[in-house]
């Protein structure tokens, strides 16, 4: 059974898209990037991503599953973006 107090370098992952995360909603709150835009989905794939690496190592199924339906739905606003973008 996993330790999840003792660090692992997979904590390095987690924590960077913790940081991720909470740099994109700051800037969105402050109006620096678009939520309809390439950067916000890209980066909120991004946060899902980092954090899976580190759910691998140390799983928990909600956060799991929370990942895998952030990281579709990030793909989906990247799609939309660029299907936007072709159509101007």
């Amino acid at each position: 059974m996993a330790d999840y107090y003792a660090l692992h370098w997979s904590d390095i992952f987690g924590n960077a898209g913790v940081l991720v995360l909470v740099s994109t909603y700051l800037l969105l709150q402050a109006d620096k990037i678009d939520a309809k835009g390439f950067w916000y989905s890209f980066a909120n794939l991004m946060v899902a991503l980092l954090l899976f690496v580190n759910l691998y190592f140390k799983p928990v199924l909600a956060n799991i599953t929370l990942e895998i339906f952030w990281a579709a739905i990030s793909i989906y606003g990247i799609y939309n973006w660029n299907k936007r973008r072709k159509n101007k």
